[in-house]
């Protein structure tokens, strides 16, 4: 599961593009109890999610033409020139090229070759989030796209993941994990093929859309699904259990952007 010791090629922040953060403060506040604090005037809206004061998540508007909201997922680097290359080398393309964030780390943006967006951050002032794994915080990170073995060997190619082979009724998935460590311990998220199963869409023909989603650590799933429809948004996935990991549920935002909620299996 992730820590806040990141290493390269962990999950070190997560951000929402939003089209209006106003209502997306008001809903995730609802939903999972999070305090939104503004970066201040010079950040252009953007701003951070707390709980007990330490930073879950952050926000901001869309500033890209054309574009949905969506969670990103940032992945911890030494070096993020380095991994605009290694991007590049491997058939992804660069949307932002490095860029230092006010001295609290450096940035960049990707589009990996199936068309699932990511980032990378360098760490400066700011490591990362201030909260991973527990209760109301990220817990896990998913990729769905159409062909797993290759998006295993792209990223490969930038981070030096590892991966270890899972198999289900129906199902084959790929649990992720740095490359430093014990492989388990270091886990942190996992790779699926794309389909209509996993309940990405909501309503607006995204579920075919190649993704990151992120899983969100939530006490009461049932709950916590009957809270986003309470709010505004939509449940793309009823709830259900999933031996060995615990019960989730994958859930749309009011504009659209999707998450999952997981209440892990307490024996894992």
């Amino acid at each position: 599961m992730l820590g806040t010791d990141f290493r390269t090629g962990s999950p070190n922040w997560i951000d929402l593009g939003s089209p209006d953060t106003g209502v997306a403060a008001a809903f995730y506040g609802a939903v999972l109890g999070w305090t939104f604090v503004s970066a201040g005037p010079e950040a252009g809206g953007y701003g951070f999610w707390q709980v007990d004061g330490k930073t879950v998540a952050a926000l901001g508007p869309l500033t890209e033409e054309g574009a949905r909201s969506a969670w990103m997922v940032h992945f911890n680097t030494p070096d993020a020139r380095a991994t605009a290359e290694a991007v590049r080398a491997g058939g992804g393309q660069v949307r932002m090229e490095p860029m230092d964030v006010m001295g609290e780390g450096w940035l960049a943006q990707f589009t990996d070759p199936q068309g699932a967006q990511f980032a990378c951050w360098q760490p400066g002032k700011t490591g990362g989030l201030g909260l991973t794994s527990v209760e109301n915080s990220l817990v896990w990170v998913e990729l769905h796209v159409p062909d797993p073995l290759a998006a295993l060997a792209f990223y490969h190619g930038v981070f030096g993941w590892r991966h270890q082979e899972m198999t289900g009724p129906g199902m084959a998935y790929r649990v992720l994990s740095t490359a430093e460590g014990d492989q388990q311990q270091a886990s942190f998220g996992g790779v699926a093929e794309q389909g209509g199963g996993e309940g990405a869409g909501a309503g607006d023909g995204s579920a075919r859309v190649p993704r990151w989603v992120p899983y969100f650590n939530v006490a009461d799933v049932d709950a916590t699904a009957a809270a986003v429809e309470g709010n505004g948004g939509a449940v793309t996935m009823p709830a259900v259990d999933v031996p060995g990991v615990g019960r989730i549920a994958w859930a749309a935002d009011p504009a659209g952007a999707v998450f999952a909620l997981l209440k892990p299996d307490p024996r894992m």
